[in-house]
């Protein structure tokens, strides 16, 4: 079983991988305790990103929206705010997919959940589609990919 600080070192690896494929830019701060993990230059602007792990519950992707620190006084979960990062990116080891979600879209939120499929009571207002946030879906427009179509 993989520890907390394997499964963040294997979501920033392939977060990373997957954003350059894209012909995105990828920067990494010196050093760790900030509060994004990697900075993406996107459409010439700078893009601070918190990378998580995502997990699959069926037909759900599940992204926690918090940190999570061991204080005296126990667990501290805490929120990420827009002063703090401008997206989530996410990566999925089940599905070998990476997910990027703005962070207006998840203001307040604890954990946000893209579907992989229909729900089984047919709802469709207010549902997060996982194949909308995929990587190619949010940012392959922008990048090398995005220029040679342009040529």
């Amino acid at each position: 079983m993989l520890t907390t600080d394997q499964k963040g070192a294997i979501a920033e690896a392939a977060i990373a991988w997957e954003a350059t494929k894209l012909g995105i830019e990828v920067y990494r701060p010196i050093s760790e305790g900030g509060r994004f993990d990697m900075i993406f230059l996107v459409d010439e602007r700078l893009v601070r990103v918190q990378c998580k792990w995502a997990s699959r519950h069926g037909d759900v992707v599940a992204i926690r929206c918090y940190s999570c620190r061991r204080t005296r006084e126990g667990i501290r979960k805490r929120l990420y705010s827009a002063d703090e990062i401008d997206a989530f990116a996410a990566y999925c080891a089940e599905l070998e997919r990476c997910y990027y979600i703005p962070v207006d879209g998840v203001a307040g939120r604890h954990v946000i959940q893209l579907r992989l499929a229909r729900a089984k009571n047919n709802q469709r207002l207010g549902i997060n589609w996982a194949k909308d946030y995929e990587f190619a879906a949010t940012l392959g427009r922008h990048g090398a990919i995005a220029q040679l179509g342009e040529r």
